[in-house]
Protein backbone atom coordinates (compact mmCIF):
# COMPACT_ATOMS: atom_id res chain seq x y z
CA UNK A 1 0.00 0.00 0.00
CA UNK A 2 2.80 2.48 0.75
CA UNK A 3 4.25 2.04 -2.78
CA UNK A 4 0.82 2.98 -4.15
CA UNK A 5 0.70 5.99 -1.82
CA UNK A 6 4.15 7.13 -2.92
CA UNK A 7 3.32 6.69 -6.59
CA UNK A 8 0.12 8.71 -6.15
CA UNK A 9 1.90 11.45 -4.21
CA UNK A 10 4.67 11.70 -6.82
CA UNK A 11 2.09 12.12 -9.60
CA UNK A 12 -0.05 14.58 -7.63
CA UNK A 13 2.91 16.79 -6.71
CA UNK A 14 4.14 16.83 -10.32
CA UNK A 15 0.64 17.67 -11.55
CA UNK A 16 0.25 20.47 -9.02
CA UNK A 17 3.68 21.87 -9.87
CA UNK A 18 2.65 21.78 -13.56
CA UNK A 19 -0.31 24.03 -12.72
CA UNK A 20 2.06 26.53 -11.10
CA UNK A 21 4.32 26.43 -14.17
CA UNK A 22 1.31 26.97 -16.43
CA UNK A 23 0.18 29.88 -14.26
CA UNK A 24 3.53 31.68 -14.31
CA UNK A 25 4.02 31.01 -18.02
CA UNK A 26 0.68 32.64 -18.85
CA UNK A 27 1.04 35.76 -16.67
CA UNK A 28 3.22 38.80 -16.73
CA UNK A 29 4.54 40.89 -13.88
CA UNK A 30 1.61 43.29 -14.34
CA UNK A 31 -0.78 40.42 -13.51
CA UNK A 32 1.27 39.05 -10.64
CA UNK A 33 1.72 42.43 -8.95
CA UNK A 34 -1.79 43.76 -9.68
CA UNK A 35 -3.31 45.60 -6.70
CA UNK A 36 -7.05 44.95 -6.65
CA UNK A 37 -7.98 46.70 -3.38
CA UNK A 38 -7.16 46.70 0.31
CA UNK A 39 -7.64 43.29 1.87
CA UNK A 40 -7.08 41.41 -1.40
CA UNK A 41 -3.67 39.82 -1.66
CA UNK A 42 -1.91 40.05 -5.03
CA UNK A 43 -1.00 36.94 -6.98
CA UNK A 44 2.61 37.73 -6.02
CA UNK A 45 1.74 36.83 -2.44
CA UNK A 46 0.29 33.41 -3.28
CA UNK A 47 3.13 32.55 -5.67
CA UNK A 48 5.94 33.54 -3.34
CA UNK A 49 4.22 32.36 -0.16
CA UNK A 50 3.59 28.84 -1.42
CA UNK A 51 6.96 28.39 -3.12
CA UNK A 52 8.84 29.73 -0.10
CA UNK A 53 6.73 27.59 2.26
CA UNK A 54 7.42 24.46 0.18
CA UNK A 55 11.12 25.36 0.49
CA UNK A 56 10.88 25.83 4.28
CA UNK A 57 8.63 22.80 4.81
CA UNK A 58 11.06 20.64 2.86
CA UNK A 59 13.67 21.51 5.49
CA UNK A 60 11.31 20.49 8.29
CA UNK A 61 10.66 17.16 6.58
CA UNK A 62 14.20 16.33 5.40
CA UNK A 63 16.58 18.49 7.45
CA UNK A 64 18.06 19.92 4.22
CA UNK A 65 18.39 23.73 4.41
CA UNK A 66 16.12 25.91 2.26
CA UNK A 67 17.19 27.16 -1.15
CA UNK A 68 16.01 30.72 -0.37
CA UNK A 69 18.88 32.99 0.63
CA UNK A 70 20.00 36.62 0.55
CA UNK A 71 21.30 35.94 -2.96
CA UNK A 72 17.87 34.77 -4.11
CA UNK A 73 16.28 37.82 -2.47
CA UNK A 74 18.66 40.07 -4.44
CA UNK A 75 17.62 38.31 -7.65
CA UNK A 76 13.86 37.95 -7.06
CA UNK A 77 13.44 41.27 -5.22
CA UNK A 78 10.28 40.51 -3.26
CA UNK A 79 9.14 43.62 -1.43
CA UNK A 80 8.59 41.65 1.78
CA UNK A 81 11.32 39.06 2.34
CA UNK A 82 9.00 36.73 4.24
CA UNK A 83 6.53 34.01 3.26
CA UNK A 84 4.01 35.74 5.49
CA UNK A 85 2.66 32.68 7.31
CA UNK A 86 2.61 34.52 10.63
CA UNK A 87 1.68 37.93 9.24
CA UNK A 88 -1.67 39.57 8.60
CA UNK A 89 -3.29 40.26 5.23
CA UNK A 90 -2.78 43.98 5.93
CA UNK A 91 0.97 43.37 6.24
CA UNK A 92 1.23 41.15 3.16
CA UNK A 93 -1.00 43.09 0.75
CA UNK A 94 2.13 45.01 -0.28
CA UNK A 95 3.96 41.86 -1.45
CA UNK A 96 5.35 42.26 -4.97
CA UNK A 97 7.87 40.38 -7.08
CA UNK A 98 10.57 42.52 -8.71
CA UNK A 99 12.12 40.07 -11.18
CA UNK A 100 9.59 37.52 -12.40
CA UNK A 101 12.12 35.46 -14.39
CA UNK A 102 14.30 35.12 -11.27
CA UNK A 103 11.22 34.08 -9.29
CA UNK A 104 10.45 31.40 -11.90
CA UNK A 105 14.02 30.09 -11.56
CA UNK A 106 13.63 29.93 -7.75
CA UNK A 107 10.25 28.19 -8.09
CA UNK A 108 11.74 25.65 -10.53
CA UNK A 109 14.65 24.94 -8.14
CA UNK A 110 12.27 24.35 -5.21
CA UNK A 111 9.84 22.19 -7.17
CA UNK A 112 12.58 20.16 -8.86
CA UNK A 113 14.19 19.42 -5.50
CA UNK A 114 10.90 18.22 -4.02
CA UNK A 115 10.17 15.99 -6.99
CA UNK A 116 13.71 14.53 -6.93
CA UNK A 117 13.32 13.76 -3.22
CA UNK A 118 9.99 12.03 -3.83
CA UNK A 119 11.49 10.03 -6.72
CA UNK A 120 14.08 8.55 -4.35
CA UNK A 121 11.94 8.30 -1.21
CA UNK A 122 11.69 4.94 0.55
CA UNK A 123 7.97 4.49 1.40
CA UNK A 124 8.99 3.27 4.87
CA UNK A 125 10.04 6.88 5.55
CA UNK A 126 6.36 7.93 5.53
CA UNK A 127 5.94 6.70 9.12
CA UNK A 128 8.83 8.76 10.55
CA UNK A 129 7.54 11.38 12.99
CA UNK A 130 8.59 14.90 12.02
CA UNK A 131 6.89 16.75 14.90
CA UNK A 132 5.96 14.66 17.95
CA UNK A 133 3.07 15.37 20.30
CA UNK A 134 2.54 17.50 22.29
CA UNK A 135 2.75 20.11 19.54
CA UNK A 136 4.33 23.51 20.05
CA UNK A 137 1.88 26.44 19.88
CA UNK A 138 2.93 27.30 16.32
CA UNK A 139 1.85 23.81 15.13
CA UNK A 140 -1.05 23.11 17.51
CA UNK A 141 -3.55 25.27 15.58
CA UNK A 142 -2.60 24.08 12.09
CA UNK A 143 -4.42 21.77 9.71
CA UNK A 144 -1.56 19.28 9.99
CA UNK A 145 -2.15 19.06 13.75
CA UNK A 146 -5.74 18.05 13.02
CA UNK A 147 -4.55 15.41 10.56
CA UNK A 148 -1.76 14.02 12.75
CA UNK A 149 -2.05 10.64 14.40
CA UNK A 150 -1.35 9.80 18.05
CA UNK A 151 2.45 9.99 17.67
CA UNK A 152 2.47 13.33 15.86
CA UNK A 153 2.99 14.69 12.35
CA UNK A 154 4.64 12.06 10.14
CA UNK A 155 6.53 12.50 6.87
CA UNK A 156 3.37 11.45 5.03
CA UNK A 157 1.21 13.91 6.98
CA UNK A 158 3.70 16.73 6.41
CA UNK A 159 4.08 16.00 2.70
CA UNK A 160 0.34 15.76 2.17
CA UNK A 161 -0.53 18.83 4.29
CA UNK A 162 2.42 21.20 3.94
CA UNK A 163 3.32 20.49 0.34
CA UNK A 164 0.37 19.07 -1.59
CA UNK A 165 -2.78 20.36 0.09
CA UNK A 166 -1.25 23.74 0.90
CA UNK A 167 -0.15 24.09 -2.72
CA UNK A 168 -3.62 23.32 -4.06
CA UNK A 169 -5.15 25.85 -1.69
CA UNK A 170 -2.96 28.63 -3.05
CA UNK A 171 -3.41 27.47 -6.64
CA UNK A 172 -7.14 27.99 -6.11
CA UNK A 173 -6.43 31.56 -4.95
CA UNK A 174 -4.25 32.13 -8.01
CA UNK A 175 -6.92 30.82 -10.37
CA UNK A 176 -9.53 33.10 -8.78
CA UNK A 177 -7.19 36.09 -8.85
CA UNK A 178 -6.41 35.47 -12.54
CA UNK A 179 -10.05 36.40 -13.20
CA UNK A 180 -9.52 39.72 -11.44
CA UNK A 181 -6.68 40.58 -13.85
CA UNK A 182 -8.51 39.50 -17.02
CA UNK A 183 -7.05 36.00 -17.33
CA UNK A 184 -9.01 32.75 -17.22
CA UNK A 185 -8.73 29.75 -14.99
CA UNK A 186 -6.59 26.82 -16.00
CA UNK A 187 -8.59 23.76 -15.00
CA UNK A 188 -12.20 22.66 -14.92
Amino acid sequence: MTDLTLDSLQRRMAAMHSLYYQAVDTMGLEHVNHFEREGVLPIAFSLFHYTNMEDASFMMITGIPPIWSDEWQEKVQVTINDHGKHRTVDEMVAQRIGDFEAFKAYQRAVFDRTEAWLADLDPAEFARVVIPRPFPDMIATTYSARVAGPEGVTVLDATECWLYQHGLRHMGEIELARGLVGLGGMTS
